[in-house]
């Protein structure tokens, strides 16, 4: 004989729920593994995909989950508040003028950086989606650089987890010994590369140059736009701006779309090309 189930008087309703979150675990299953919410060309019952909703939500039934509060808009503070008022985001400005504005709206306590934001013409860069270069700013852009030339004592130091350098210059030589070290100074944009110059046979002069305000620059990955330090608010009007052409001259004018200056969380001023 088989087993003989006794089910207590009152029992049959929460039997049939049972039953019917059995069914729709069962049904989740095969819809997940088809990656659809469709079993074999049939849909799913309505009931079962209501009970298969709350299972997967983690709730029972009679009892709904706590919904996150969503973030709202970002308030800018007051000082921004006010600044932002000096700009007609409308207008272009011309670079006198913009380098100007750019020093009036800076809202920081400490000397605050230039920032210089391109759109690159995507129908005169052609298909390339990493559009990188290099350009010596006269005025450099305010900040000490500390160029180094890779050796076996800076390899140890990396190593032990001490990195005193911004960039680092190697020879073609030194390049299997730096392997090692990869993994540490990728992730920190510090790993010495051709596309960079700062792999080359003469690493000397790479090290003046980089030493006197020479700064590489590249586009967002698939997106024509370059982002770079031009400066500090503390410059002279004449310096950010000539630091501005320089950069524009060494990319080339018809490859820009537009460009945008701003300073250290300031308002954006857009530029007349």
């Amino acid at each position: 004989m088989g087993k003989v189930r006794k089910v207590a008087l009152g029992d049959e309703k929460q039997e049939k729920e049972q039953k019917k979150k059995a069914e729709a675990r069962r049904e989740g299953k095969k819809a997940k593994k088809a990656n659809a919410a469709m079993v074999e060309g049939t849909e799913l019952k309505s009931e079962v995909k209501e009970l298969l909703e709350k299972v997967e939500k983690g709730t029972e039934a009679g009892k709904e989950s706590k919904k996150k509060k969503s973030a709202g808009p970002k308030v800018r503070g007051k000082k921004y508040q006010e600044v932002v008022k000096l700009v007609d985001k409308k207008k272009l400005y011309p670079i006198t003028d913009a380098v100007s504005l750019v020093k009036q709206t800076s809202i920081t306590k400490f000397d605050g950086t230039v920032e210089l934001h391109i759109a690159l013409n995507p129908a005169t860069i052609g298909d390339k989606t990493d559009y990188r270069g290099s350009v010596t700013l006269p005025h450099g852009t305010g900040k000490q650089v500390r160029v180094l030339v890779a050796d076996d004592a800076i390899i140890a130091e990396v190593t032990a987890g001490k990195i005193n350098f911004d960039v680092l210059v190697a020879h073609p030589s030194m390049m299997p010994k730096l392997a090692k070290v990869a993994r540490i100074l990728g992730p920190k944009g510090l790993m010495p590369n051709p596309k960079t110059g700062t792999v080359t046979t003469d690493v000397d002069k790479r090290v003046k140059e980089l030493s006197h305000g020479q700064v590489n620059f590249k586009t967002e990955p698939e997106n024509p736009l370059i982002h770079m330090s031009i400066g500090k608010v503390s410059f002279e009007d004449k310096q950010i701006k000539e630091n501005v052409e320089a950069v524009m001259a060494s990319i080339g004018r018809g490859k820009i779309a537009r460009i945008t200056l701003s300073s250290t969380m300031g308002p954006g001023i857009k530029v007349q090309l």
